[in-house]
């Protein structure tokens, strides 16, 4: 490989951007998917350049395949060939299950689950020509132990271990590793919601007692995608403060 290419899904805000700059520092090209906010993406973007790599925001909704295939498309044309993926998109709506809008359901599972799967496919055909790749899928320390109230996401995100265990099976003798990190409770606009009460309880329930920093788990993304992890695969990798020990 001339250069190493990498796509985060989700990469404007919070992890995303986090795993996005450290991932330039670490000599990536960096492309970031985003589906709303164009200024954010621009600021990732300067992040990303000021770190000393190219970087590129591309319009990517997860859940429409024509939407990815075309964003791995440009990618691919403006950047190089895509051999490192982190799967970050994902969205959040805690409720018991009885009440749990249908809606929502499908929402988060397209998101979260289907969204990866078709990432993953995407990205696998530059990776199998390069006969080299990195894919570190972003599952949740919820999809180790469960959580009242978070019966969806946690499904989701224990898909993506599965997902994560059998693709690496798929790939590994082909170059190419398929990671997963579980990070416990961060600060981040997907945690926003949570009152006083329930965020006191989560880091009561953690042994460091705090929240997570983006940068904490940015910092294992990075390892992961790099050439010194590349014995590592299949793992799944609690970043949580000790949440699930």
């Amino acid at each position: 490989m001339t250069q190493r290419v990498a796509v985060v899904t989700g990469g404007t805000r919070g992890i995303g951007r986090a795993c996005a700059v450290a991932l330039a520092a670490g000599g990536w090209h960096v492309a970031i998917g985003y589906r709303s906010s164009e200024r954010d993406a621009k600021e990732t973007v300067e992040a990303i350049e000021a770190a000393g790599a190219r970087g590129l925001a591309v319009m990517l909704d997860v859940t429409d395949e024509a939407s990815v295939t075309e964003a791995f498309r440009r990618v691919s044309d403006e950047l190089g060939g895509v051999t490192g993926l982190v799967n970050n998109a994902g969205m959040s709506r805690d409720g018991l299950l009885l009440k749990y809008p249908m809606d929502v359901y499908e929402a988060t599972m397209a998101t979260n689950l289907r969204g990866a799967f078709l990432c993953c496919r995407a990205a696998m055909r530059g990776m199998l020509k390069e006969k080299w790749g990195r894919i570190v899928n972003m599952s949740s320390a919820v999809a180790l132990h469960g959580n009242a109230g978070q019966t969806v996401y946690a499904a989701t995100k224990a898909g993506l271990v599965g997902l994560t265990r059998s693709l690496a099976r798929e790939v590994g003798g082909k170059g190419i590793t398929v990671n997963a990190v579980c990070p416990g409770l961060l600060d981040t606009e997907m945690t926003s919601h949570l009152t006083e009460d329930a965020r006191a309880y989560y880091i009561d329930q953690t042994p460091v007692q705090r929240a997570a920093r983006p940068e904490e788990i940015s910092a294992v993304v990075r390892f992961l995608m790099s050439e010194e992890a590349s014995y590592v695969n299949g793992a799944v990798v609690p970043v949580d403060g000790g949440l699930t020990a």
